[in-house]
């Protein structure tokens, strides 16, 4: 899905530019994690210091991570990535879409909806790296 300025066709801030992460939303993310270390032979490239979850970076450079939310949900979760969360939350908002408020990580910035069929979707803005 692309936003565009209705006047000259351009991409707008809020255009989705990729997936940043993929991810199952786990009961268990230790044994989660185990598994696709242990069995698929993935190694983590990050793991979350409070047990939550971690990421793995496959050779082709994409991203697939094992994830507890808060509330407790399993299934697929996809992160799309946009070069202004903030912009790009607002233009989704005046179409409908719920979001939660832009969450800033030390990486990123981040919202939080669903899709109308309850799937998890993240707005994403990686930070500039030094």
């Amino acid at each position: 899905m692309s936003v565009t300025d209705s006047a000259n066709g351009s991409a707008t801030k809020s255009t989705i530019a990729g997936i940043d992460l993929s991810a199952y939303l786990v009961r268990d993310p230790q044994a989660a994690i185990a598994f696709y270390r242990d069995v698929l032979g993935m190694t983590p490239t990050a793991i979350d210091e409070q047990g939550r979850g971690a990421e793995f970076t496959l050779g082709d450079g994409s991203t697939f991570g094992v994830w507890k939310d808060d509330e407790g949900s399993t299934g697929g979760a996809v992160m799309f990535a946009v070069a202004d969360a903030k912009a790009a939350v607002e233009s989704y908002r005046a179409r409908g879409l719920e979001l939660s408020d832009v969450m800033e990580s030390p990486v990123c910035f981040m919202a939080f909806g669903k899709d109308p069929e309850g799937n998890s979707i993240i707005i994403h803005q990686r930070k500039a790296r030094d």
